[in-house]
């Protein structure tokens, strides 16, 4: 069996549509059409119902959606586990970051400790803190990078897992501007036009910090939220577009700031400081990664 069935089969149970499963998996349609049907040639019963109105589960079909998708993560997982055991052996690294420093805080930084540290290959997985998290306690990677704020536990023991601050960032609450260049959903709002909150789904290490700094203010109750999403880049993109106000990372939001795309929507008593840490995995190790770390120990207080 080819494991591009199994991606395939994924793509037409979410996309319930031939044309756009074959678009999203890069293939075309006729291509597309005959990996399904192996597939299902493979297994020995019909997976789909085709119709007019699209492609639609067969009971079967609903049976093996679990079981494929499954398969899929362990296989991932699989590849991750197997490579960061060679890995230990040479002079790699992985670093698992969020998404909002994958983008913006991240190729700066490493670019800039190349030039003292032999690093070798560079393997960089982006995700949600939660899948980080998880990456790291699994022992997959030798660092996270990631948004960190004293007043929020991480799942890290501080006896195990070393930490070490590698720079600062500052959650700010945005929106997009008006006609007069005002705030469009200025904070905390008024009874005829209450704020609407674009906000992190419980996956997010940045709605973990939110969350706490608002439970703990004594500032007016927060907005209701309109929309919610694990990913900084989706809220700026919906602030931006008009739709609410976000607490964006600064280093994310800047540039769009600058250009008068996105403005304060509150005062900058609401601004959240915090930090980027990079924490150190115990269990994967190697001695490039050894060597970086002792750079960034070097550092001290000098924050990049």
């Amino acid at each position: 069996m080819d494991l591009n069935w199994l991606e395939d089969f994924l793509a037409l149970a979410e996309q319930k549509n031939f044309s756009r499963a074959a678009e999203a998996r890069n293939v075309s349609q006729p291509a597309f059409s005959r990996r399904i049907r192996a597939l299902e040639e493979w297994i020995g019963t019909p997976l789909f119902v085709r119709g007019t109105q699209g492609a639609n589960l067969t009971r079967a079909g609903f049976h093996f959606l679990p079981l494929a998708d499954d398969l899929m993560r362990d296989l991932h997982r699989a590849r991750r586990t197997t490579r960061t055991v060679g890995e230990r052996e040479t002079g790699s690294l992985s670093i698992a970051a969020t998404h909002a420093l994958s983008f913006t805080f991240f190729p700066g930084w490493i670019r800039r400790h190349m030039r003292f540290e032999a690093l070798g290959t560079l393997n960089l997985i982006s995700d949600s803190m939660e899948a980080c998290e998880q990456i790291m306690l699994g022992g997959e990677v030798h660092f996270l990078l990631c948004h960190y704020h004293a007043e929020v536990p991480t799942r890290f023991d501080d006896s195990r897992f070393e930490s070490v601050r590698v720079g600062q960032d500052l959650l700010l609450p945005v929106c997009a501007p008006d006609a007069q260049g005002l705030p469009l959903w200025p904070l905390p709002g008024s009874p005829g036009r209450p704020a609407r909150l674009l906000s992190y789904s419980p996956a997010s290490g940045l709605g973990r910090i939110l969350a706490t700094h608002q439970s703990r203010s004594a500032e007016a109750s927060t907005p209701e939220s309109a929309f919610t999403s694990h990913l900084a880049a989706t809220l700026m993109t919906m602030a931006r577009e008009g739709h609410g106000v976000a607490w964006l990372p600064l280093g994310l939001a800047e540039e769009d700031l600058t250009r008068g795309r996105l403005v304060r929507a509150g005062p900058s008593s609401s601004d959240i400081p915090v930090e980027i840490r990079l924490f150190r995995s115990p269990d994967c190790r190697n001695h490039a990664a050894d060597e970086l770390w002792e750079h960034f120990c070097k550092q001290d207080s000098d924050i990049v």
